[in-house]
């Protein structure tokens, strides 16, 4: 044995034999037989039937999706939910103009009919999940090809969902997991009917802004306040006023005891996506490609949003929630590569995989059927990440970057039906266009967009080569002699979709021949083409290559590993996760207290900084110590940190004490701890949360909304 392979064996020895109560994502309906004795001697004082149930009232029916990416918890037996206020930012933000901007300012609705309306939000609840991997798996054998099966999973999910809701007004699916090795189905309920109640100006909830995101200690109130409607029978509905406030199974007591050192906690909700089970390949093709590659693309963006948005109200209300959009990966990214070369994550992933490979040899039946694995992994590796670089390159630049090329995406339907000269279809595609221009236009800055535009088409001919470019910079070369401003220019001064007024007139007489011509439509038609007839078929190829991979080395682990406990990867399906209030230890001598108190705020304060501006009712109050009953011994909590293993999706995830009380409200997570999607470790991985009695302190003593208050139970 050489010294690598002795140095690599003794890092594996150092890791856990089974997964530690801090890390995992658990499916409730599993708790049970996995966790509940965990939990309990962890200090949790409820059984997991009070957790999760489907014949009696428990806590997954306060818990549910909000919108199409955050978790919220029911608060009150009224309907009144709780989520983030990054969550809620860009309701908020839709509701805000320069002479009523309530984004900075704060909202809040002082009774029920001064509520916001909000026509696409919607919220859903679980209703019940089964595990149906028997149904769907039966019957196919290792002789049936991938598309094959993919296929016939497909058909037996949709015949299982659509049976488990036939006749009723739920929703169904059936999601995959372990890599497709179990399948559960999910039955929901959806709420159409969402309105905003409150929300703090966003120097209290957005305190700290891009400057303190993914940072610990964190001084911010991360909510915002939404009630749910039904109709009159109780069921889902769109927005009436004969509407009545939701009367949910359940909600949670909020406690006024907070959060100590130590205590149990547990976080209920929706992580989005992990990848705790990538071999070391993929981790490295992460770290040392995809990454980086996102983070300097966004750079580029970024830095053109802040100069425009500190140059006006009216920009700065237009981009605000683009802008943390972009930001919020850019600096996950940022954190994640920092935390896997902290954690030496290759480093174990390489002795994992050493361990893993010397008990699949020493067995005979392992050593057929797993034996070349990681050797195929890397192989496919090696050519996957070229394709994934290009994809990757695709979605940041041209996709998302820039704003022209989607919405020159919106004129497909009528390109199409302008070929085919159908009248009908062209006056449908005429009258949809025209009737998105209000919010198109709204918040779309077009200087912005054209910096963006040449940074990014400039990288984009930097970085790749002649043989991956997309034909725009062929044409670009022979009309605009190789002069990208030169297409930007065009772009932005006769496009008929980077201006409101040239798009009216366009489609007023809508003709062929110009759209085209038209530079914006050239790009994307160009951008689109290259990729779906060039990367994404190479992609997928090898992506489900890789998957049929993964799924059986997943099934090698959970067989080889027999003694370690394996939780499926986040999928944002419902899940809980559980561990303890602590403080942690981020570089060597450097030690951070587990909570921050509104003290903490006045320190951070900034009056030529607008991220760390504090509304002076806030300062009146603190110097006051005027915290009512929600302060500790003349101190205000705000924050805390735990070792509750969360991601993406988390956000607006109740943080609940061992008797099933609300405490905190999930909104981040430490910098370097955003490695948790691929590597967790508890010494470094911690989730942030706004503290329950600061959010109460806020609505009632700054807002003035104590009638809110009188909704909630509170438990002294």
């Amino acid at each position: 044995m050489n010294l690598f392979t002795r140095m690599l064996l003794a890092v594996v020895l150092m890791l856990p034999a089974a997964t530690k109560a801090d890390e995992g994502m658990w499916l409730p309906i599993l708790l049970k037989q996995l966790n509940e004795a965990d939990m309990q001697a962890n200090g949790l004082k409820l059984s997991a039937d009070d957790i999760y149930n489907i014949n009696a009232s428990s806590l997954k029916d306060a818990v549910g999706i909000f919108g199409g990416g955050c978790t919220f918890e029911v608060i009150s037996p009224q309907g009144l939910i709780l989520t983030n206020h990054h969550c809620g930012y860009g309701v908020i933000q839709s509701h805000s103009s320069v002479e009523n901007d309530i984004l900075s300012n704060g909202f809040w609705a002082m009774n029920k009919k001064e509520e916001l309306t909000n026509p696409s939000l919607t919220v859903t609840f679980i209703v019940r999940m089964e595990d149906v991997t028997e149904k769907v798996l039966a019957g196919i054998g290792s002789d049936v090809s991938e598309a094959e099966r993919a296929g016939i999973i497909q058909q037996r999910a949709q015949e299982l969902a659509n049976e488990a809701v036939a006749g009723t007004h739920y929703g169904a699916s059936v999601r995959p997991f372990y890599y497709g090795n179990e399948y559960y189905l999910f039955v929901t309920e959806t709420f159409r009917d969402v309105r905003l109640v409150g929300a703090p100006p966003s120097s209290i909830g957005k305190f700290g802004g891009e400057t303190d995101n993914w940072k610990w200690p964190r001084h911010n109130a991360d909510f915002s306040l939404f009630r749910v409607y039904s109709g009159p029978d109780g069921k889902p509905a769109p927005y009436s006023e004969e509407n009545i406030p939701l009367k949910p199974r359940h909600y949670f007591p909020i406690s006024l005891k907070g959060a100590n050192e130590n205590d149990f906690t547990m976080v209920y909700g929706f992580p989005g996506s992990t990848q705790e089970y990538l071999t070391s390949h993929g981790v490295d093709m992460i770290m040392n490609s995809q990454d980086p590659l996102r983070i300097g693309l966004r750079d580029q963006r970024l830095k053109v949003m802040k100069r425009y948005m500190a140059s006006s109200d009216k920009i700065r209300i237009q981009y605000a929630s683009k802008y943390a959009r972009v930001a919020n990966g850019y600096k996950k990214w940022k954190g994640e590569i920092r935390g896997l070369k902290r954690d030496s994550a290759l480093k174990k992933k390489r002795a994992f995989e050493v361990e893993f490979m010397s008990r699949v040899n020493a067995n005979p039946t392992w050593k057929k059927k797993y034996g070349d694995l990681l050797s195929q992994f890397e192989a496919l590796y090696q050519q996957f990440s070229s394709v994934n670089y290009e994809r990757f390159y695709f979605i940041e630049s041209g996709y998302s970057g820039i704003e022209a090329v989607s919405m020159a995406n919106r004129f497909t339907k009528l390109d199409k039906a302008l070929e085919l000269k159908e009248e009908e279809g062209i006056q449908k595609e005429v009258e949809a266009l025209r009737s998105q221009i209000p919010g198109i236009f709204k918040d779309y800055h077009a200087p912005i967009d054209r910096e963006v535009s040449m940074a990014l088409l400039e990288s984009t001919r930097e970085d790749l080569s002649m043989n991956q470019l997309p034909d725009i910079f062929e044409h670009i070369r022979k009309k605009y002699k190789n002069d990208i401003g030169r297409f930007v220019e065009a772009m932005f001064t006769k496009s008929v979709v980077t201006d409101a007024g040239r798009m009216e007139a366009f489609l007023a007489k809508p003709s062929l021949k110009k759209l085209k011509k038209d530079p914006a439509i050239m790009l994307n038609t160009s951008l689109r083409a290259n990729y779906f007839a060039r990367v994404q078929p190479t992609y997928g190829q090898m992506d489900a290559q890789l998957d049929s991979l993964y799924r059986i080395y997943m099934q090698a682990q959970r067989e080889v590993f027999s003694e370690k406990t394996f939780y499926p990867d986040a999928n944002f399906t419902l899940r809980v996760t559980y561990g303890k209030v602590q403080g942690m230890e981020p570089k060597d001598g450097v030690n951070y207290l587990h909570y921050t108190t509104l003290e903490g705020v006045m320190a951070k304060e900034d009056p030529n900084n607008s991220e760390f501006y504090i509304p002076e009712k806030l300062k009146t109050l603190y110097h006051a110590k005027d915290f009512g009953k929600y302060g500790i011994d003349g101190v205000m909590p705000v924050c805390f940190i735990a070792s509750n293993h969360t991601s993406g999706g988390n956000s607006g995830s109740p943080v609940i004490n061992g008797e099933g009380h609300l405490i905190g409200l999930n909104f981040d997570r430490n910098w370097e701890g955003t490695m948790s999607d691929i590597n967790y470790d508890v010494k470094q991985c911690r989730n942030i949360s706004v503290d329950l009695r600061y959010v109460l302190f806020i609505i009632d003593k700054f807002a003035d909304a104590g009638y809110l208050i009188e909704e909630m139970k509170l438990v002294e």
